[in-house]
């Protein structure tokens, strides 16, 4: 696969064809892309007006991008400004209390989970979706971390500085969640993906607010629900572990619904943010950088015309000379600014060796 044939751009409205095949793809615990066509064109029409409104950022905005190979959609992300808009963003907090007996000696710490919304207004990842043939190459890569270079690119309109994502808990092929069925559902009476569809996504306040406020004890759950706290769906293995890379923190919250974990990180710490640099384009024209020169992440473009790729870039570039294909992708032109990130991440040993 040659790198330079992939493209992130914004998704519009003429999308919905495309939305509705990543849709169908999904499986259950991913709840922000319904297979509803009339909600998926709202989603898409609400994302076109985030991207193209010149209004001061409210924190209602939501951003979603498609991932194109050689012009053909393989996947999607997307960008909530601001965690809980509407209502309070839930969570459940990963704690530990410690009761004891002093008559009998004894100390026992035990593991609970409190319902809080400390999230809230919270920078949200949504949405991440990679065809499985894409997923050994450095497409996912570019589909995650683009997002973030968009959120550097134009700061102004994300008030927080905290980032988070959801990841999918366990499930079977049937939608069953041992720990939804542990908790939710004895409040609910209904299946975790009817639970999902009538939220219309995860964490919503219509479904925490019937939650118990007082702590559940984790040693008082089946065991499969116990087990099932904090671990991974399949699906959500690769997102996974390219924001684990970043720096993102997993142990501190967990998703009301499956227990799937919910990932944060603060944006300054960031890797991808901090490796970051911006470019101006030197020639839109002339042959790509150095042959010594590494692949990085490049995006251009304002918020409606925002492109992302990959390109060759010196380490110690200071200026960009794209090759005539990734500047063809990103419309360039000669004295524009770009932002550039390495493909590659270096390890905190590295950095601090260098």
């Amino acid at each position: 696969m040659n790198p330079t044939e992939l493209l992130l751009r914004p998704a519009t409205p003429a999308d919905l064809p495309a939305l509705e095949r990543i849709a169908a793809s999904s499986v259950h615990g991913i709840g922000s892309l319904p297979q509803d066509p009339a909600k998926l064109r709202r989603r898409l029409e609400h994302a076109e007006q985030s991207f193209q409104s010149e209004d001061v950022a409210s924190g209602e905005e939501s951003y979603l991008f498609l991932l194109e190979h050689a012009g053909r959609v393989i996947g999607c992300s997307g960008i909530a400004a601001s965690a809980g808009f509407h209502d309070r963003f839930y969570s459940y907090r990963n704690e530990f209390m410690v009761h004891g007996s002093r008559g009998l000696r004894v100390t026992r710490r035990m593991h609970t989970l409190h319902l809080c919304h400390d999230l809230t207004g919270s920078t949200l990842l949504t949405s991440f979706y990679i065809e499985p043939e894409f997923e050994g190459t450095e497409a996912p890569e570019l589909l995650s971390r683009a997002r973030l270079l968009f959120i550097r690119r134009f700061a102004d309109r994300f008030a927080g500085t905290r980032i988070a994502a959801e990841m999918p808990g366990v499930s079977d092929e049937h939608g069953h969640s041992p720990f939804w069925s542990a908790v939710g559902e004895r409040f609910f009476k209904m299946s975790y993906p009817d639970a999902e569809r009538v939220s219309e996504g995860r964490s919503k306040s219509l479904i925490a607010d019937l939650m118990p406020r007082t702590p559940i004890y984790v040693g008082l759950l089946p065991p499969q629900a116990q087990m099932s706290i904090g671990q991974l769906h399949p699906v959500g293995e690769l997102p996974f572990q390219i924001l684990f890379r970043e720096g993102f923190e997993t142990d501190t919250y967990v998703d009301v619904f499956d227990a799937g974990p919910t990932v944060v990180a603060h944006l300054d710490q960031v890797a991808t943010v901090r490796a970051a640099r911006r470019l101006m384009v030197a020639s839109a024209e002339a042959a790509s950088g150095p042959p010594e020169a590494s692949w990085h992440l490049v995006a251009a473009g304002d918020r409606s015309s925002f492109r992302a790729t990959l390109g060759r870039v010196g380490a110690a570039a200071t200026t960009l000379t794209a090759g005539a294909e990734v500047a063809r992708r990103l419309a360039l032109r000669t004295g524009e600014q770009v932002d550039v990130a390495p493909l590659v991440l270096a390890s905190d040993d590295e950095e601090g060796a260098a």
